[in-house]
C-alpha cells in the first residue's frame, strides 16, 4: 500500500494513547452517588469513555441542561485530582510516537478533555514531548499551525474521532486498541483502520 502523505498528525487522547476507563468510570460512579443516582456496575458505564461528557449526560443520562452540568462539577470534582492518573499508555505508543517524529510528522492532539487535564496526562507519562501542540478541537490544531486539511489526518479510536474529522474535511485513521471496534468503524466510514500502534507508524 502507498505510504500516507500528511505531515501533520492530530490524536484523540483517551482510548487511542491512553487507557483511561478505570479513572473515567470510577469518577462517573462517583458523579451517580452525588447526584443521589443509583451507581451503575464498571460494565454498564464503559461507553462513557471517549464522548463529550455533556452528550453523554444529557442523551445517556437523560438530564437537563443544569443538571448535566452539575454532573460534569461532581465528575470533574473526583477525575482532576484522582481519576486521571487511573490511566496507563498503551503499549507500543512511545515507539510509535518517536518512529513518526523520526519521519518528520508534526504531531498534535485534540480531545474533548479539558486542555489543562489533558497536558497533566501527557506529562505524566512523560510523552508530551512529542507533540507540537494540544487543543480541544481539530481546526483550532489547524489554525495554530497554519496548515492546510490537506496535510493533516486523525487517529482515533471511536465513531466520534472519524464524525469529528470528516466534519473537518480530513481523513480519520480508527485504531482497534482502543473503545471502538470494527463494525463502528466501517458503519462510519473510517478511512484506515489500524489494529495496533506499530500498524498506524507503519501507514506513513
Amino acid at each position: 500500500m502507498e505510504k500516507l502523505q500528511q505531515s501533520i498528525i492530530i490524536f484523540d487522547l483517551d482510548g487511542t494513547l491512553t487507557d483511561s476507563a478505570e479513572g473515567v468510570i470510577r469518577s462517573a460512579q462517583h458523579m451517580q452517588e452525588k447526584m443521589g443516582l443509583s451507581k451503575w456496575a464498571d460494565e454498564d458505564l464503559k461507553f462513557i469513555v471517549g464522548p463529550p461528557l455533556i452528550k453523554t449526560f444529557t442523551e445517556d443520562f437523560q438530564m437537563n441542561q443544569e443538571d448535566a452540568q452539575r454532573a460534569l462539577g461532581f465528575f470533574r470534582e473526583r477525575y482532576a485530582t484522582v481519576g486521571l492518573f487511573e490511566n496507563k499508555v498503551y503499549e507500543g505508543i512511545p515507539e510509535m510516537l518517536e518512529e513518526l517524529k523520526k519521519k518528520g510528522k508534526c504531531l498534535a492532539v485534540a480531545t474533548s478533555k479539558k486542555e489543562e487535564t489533558a497536558v497533566r496526562i501527557l506529562k505524566h507519562f512523560e510523552i508530551d514531548g512529542y507533540f507540537d501542540i494540544k487543543a480541544k478541537v481539530i481546526e483550532y490544531v489547524l489554525e495554530t499551525l497554519g496548515a492546510k486539511k490537506e496535510d493533516a489526518i486523525m487517529v482515533g479510536d471511536r465513531k466520534f474521532d472519524v464524525e469529528g474529522a470528516h466534519l473537518v474535511g480530513i481523513p480519520c485513521i480508527a485504531v482497534e486498541f482502543g473503545y471502538g471496534d470494527r463494525a463502528e468503524f466501517e458503519a462510519f466510514g473510517a478511512d484506515y483502520i489500524a489494529e495496533t500502534p506499530k500498524a498506524v507508524e507503519e501507514l506513513f
